[in-house]
């Protein structure tokens, strides 16, 4: 459905609304374009925008399905550009990603948004810098990519919590295994990447194509956004390695106590054998034992088993074993 649409002349809104089968014409002049805003709209409600700004199908498809990867493709006299938006929740510590499909044509600029993003508040802010918006639809794609690109930033830094907490679990003396969330951090941090990494060609053509849907006084805006992604880019490629340390440091650990614990084990086991040996031999039922005619034959052997056990504990202790 359509959420908004307005005409604005030299950057500034026109307060009297516009029906949408006049917004097309309206738009032919010098200084005045339209900006049509729609959430997952179906196909019967986006065929009305289509066939007013002839939009081509290809792209209008894709528009209705969403699912694409981030890309900046050029049909006619017209870009259609895909951007991918993220939000962390952080009830279960994994990324929702939405989907915003642009259209900048002359004259116009269209926003298909699938997902949380606020959009709304892109044209609001947009609205607060005419001056800026009087630069025509590229301005307002800079508006939109800006804030695409600023969402990724607190997902980042969340991530990045997430990642200095499984470190410390993994090298704490607790015995939990923090696999099962490294691998869910892993895959998080793999679709944010999927989900940037394209993002990076279209937004360094934005930054330097000579296009006429391009303001040249837009492209610093375009060329700050885009080293604001090559950062973002550049952090999620390391939470990637690192992640990977940490999975392989995990295993490592898991190994290490899993000797510690076969070590102890043996340990105990040896102990047990020595009294176990003893009283085995006196369990045997001989007829002639010398110790049975002593006094302190029965004393002798619970000493001397106290005694082994204390020697081999003492010995396991040395040794790092108990």
């Amino acid at each position: 459905m359509i959420v908004d649409q307005a005409v604005y002349e030299h950057g500034r809104r026109r307060a009297e609304p516009v029906k949408l089968e006049e917004t097309y014409e309206q738009c032919r002049r010098d200084g005045v374009f339209a900006w049509i805003g729609l959430q997952e709209p179906t196909e019967q409600e986006f065929d009305s925008v289509s066939r007013e700004f002839q939009l081509h199908e290809l792209a209008v498809e894709d528009a209705i399905k969403a699912h694409q990867r981030p890309k900046l493709e050029f049909y006619g006299d017209s870009l259609f550009v895909v951007l991918k938006t993220a939000r962390w929740v952080d009830a279960d510590e994994r990324i929702e990603f939405g989907e915003i499909l642009v259209f900048v044509g002359e004259g116009f600029i269209i926003s298909v948004r699938h997902g949380e993003t606020a959009l709304h508040d892109v044209r609001l802010q947009m609205e607060r810098r005419p001056e800026l918006l009087a630069q025509g639809p590229s301005a307002a794609l800079y508006g939109i990519v800006d804030r695409v690109v600023d969402d990724y930033e607190p997902v980042i830094e969340e991530l990045d919590s997430a990642i200095r907490e499984t470190e410390t679990d993994v090298f704490s003396p607790s015995r939990s295994n923090p696999a099962g969330r490294i691998y869910q951090l892993k895959r998080a941090v793999l679709d944010l990447h999927a989900a940037l990494a394209p993002l990076v060609p279209p937004l360094e053509k934005l930054a330097t194509i000579e296009h006429p849907l391009i303001d040249e006084d837009m492209r610093p805006y375009f060329r700050d956004i885009h080293d604001h992604l090559l950062r973002a880019s550049g952090q999620v490629q390391g939470f990637r390695e690192l992640l990977t340390n940490v999975l392989t440091s995990n295993l490592t650990q898991a190994s290490v106590r899993q000797n510690e614990d076969v070590r102890k084990i043996s340990a105990w086991a040896a102990i047990i054998a020595v009294p176990t040996l003893i009283s085995g031999i006196y369990g045997m039922n001989f007829e002639h034992m010398p110790e049975l005619d002593w006094t302190l034959g029965y004393p002798f052997a619970i000493s001397l088993m106290a005694l082994a056990c204390f020697l081999l504990y003492r010995q396991f202790r040395r040794a790092g074993w108990l």
